[in-house]
């Protein structure tokens, strides 16, 4: 199925506006084609709170164009899902087309586009944030794309898809469609740093029915992602989605530098100190000779063990026996002889 073999469905001369709204140039330039039949683009951008408050004016609102709008997309959807995955069956491409065409994808496409400013709305839907409501916004994304394929057939519409769909259907081929973008950060944050990241509103902006909320995330400690939105999920979202670019960017680095051997900077290992390399013109000094190897001492012989000595018998121990004391009878002539032999005392 090639896109030149689609042909634009026949359709009668349609009568030119009489004036050209700014608006549809302006719709023209954001597009990137051109806008054949100016009066079917009007109405593609008119709800129908416009033309209630406009009945003497032959107007026509962007019902109809939503109906054939949101065929036509289920179409060139499918038409692109059959080219990129030829194996899947057809309950994996229905859900795939589910989840690529549902009303925020719708939504964001038209934000992207800041189809909002363009629409024309009744007092009441101006008064209450309708530029912003994602259903009105989706319904009136269907009406251009109406639009285009009832002025070009359906390659102007596959063109538009690849521009903003080419995202979702790199996710789907990855598996990871079904997964917002808080939920992917959340993943990689925890299977790569071991932490959860953590969102804070930084600020508020606008009127209460149409405010913009500011969100900032951390990880770490450190700011990775700032993002806006009309409510604080859309702000989160927006947010993860550009922490996530800047980490898929820093995975990116690494694999590429381990592809070809260069470690990375925050885990290369410090240079070797080399030896200084002599002068030129001066002869490397020759080696020098190996000193001589010293002896190792001899061992010191183990000490002598002590041999103790076996006691003496008891009876040797005895002391010898003593002569016996001269009895009492036979000392009294020895001190008898012992006083006739000492000098006489003198009296006083």
């Amino acid at each position: 199925m090639s896109d030149d073999a689609m042909e634009p469905p026949e359709q009668p001369a349609a009568q030119a506006a009489t004036v050209r709204d700014p608006a549809l140039e302006v719709l023209q330039e954001r597009l990137g084609v051109r806008i054949v039949n100016p009066d079917v683009a009007l109405a593609a951008i008119t709800h129908k709170s416009f033309v209630n408050e406009h009945r003497g004016e032959p107007l026509q609102d962007n019902e109809r164009l939503e109906f054939l709008g949101d065929a036509v997309i289920d179409l060139a959807v499918s038409h692109r899902l059959m080219e990129r995955f030829p194996e899947a069956r057809e309950g994996e491409l229905s859900k795939i087309r589910a989840a690529v065409v549902d009303e925020p994808g719708l939504a964001r496409i038209a934000r992207e586009l800041d189809l909002g400013a363009l629409l024309r709305l009744g007092r009441g839907e101006e008064l209450t944030g309708g530029r912003q409501k994602a259903s009105l916004l989706a319904d009136a994304m269907e009406a251009v794309v109406a639009a285009l394929y009832l002025g070009g057939g359906l390659a102007p519409v596959l063109a538009l898809l690849d521009r903003f769909l080419g995202e979702a259907f790199a996710h789907a081929a990855a598996g990871t469609l079904d997964r917002d973008y808080k939920t992917q950060l959340q993943e990689l944050a925890q299977s790569r740093l071991r932490a959860s990241p953590r969102y804070r509103v930084v600020a508020e902006h606008g009127p209460d029915h149409s405010k913009v909320f500011d969100v900032e995330l951390e990880l770490r400690g450190e700011v990775v992602g700032r993002g806006a939105g009309r409510s604080k999920k859309d702000a989160e979202q927006a947010a993860a989605k550009l922490a996530l670019e800047m980490m898929n960017g820093r995975l990116g680095e690494e694999r590429l530098r381990a592809t070809a051997g260069v470690a990375s900077p925050d885990t290369a290992a410090p240079p070797r100190p080399e030896a200084a390399a002599e002068p030129p013109g001066r002869e490397a000094a020759p080696p020098a000779p190996p000193a001589p190897a010293v002896p190792e001492p001899e061992p010191l012989p183990p000490p002598a063990k002590r041999v103790k000595q076996p006691a003496p018998p008891r009876a040797a121990r005895k002391p010898t026996a003593r002569a016996p004391a001269p009895s009492k009878a036979a000392r009294k002539p020895a001190r008898k002889a012992a006083r006739k032999a000492a000098p006489a005392r003198t009296k006083k």
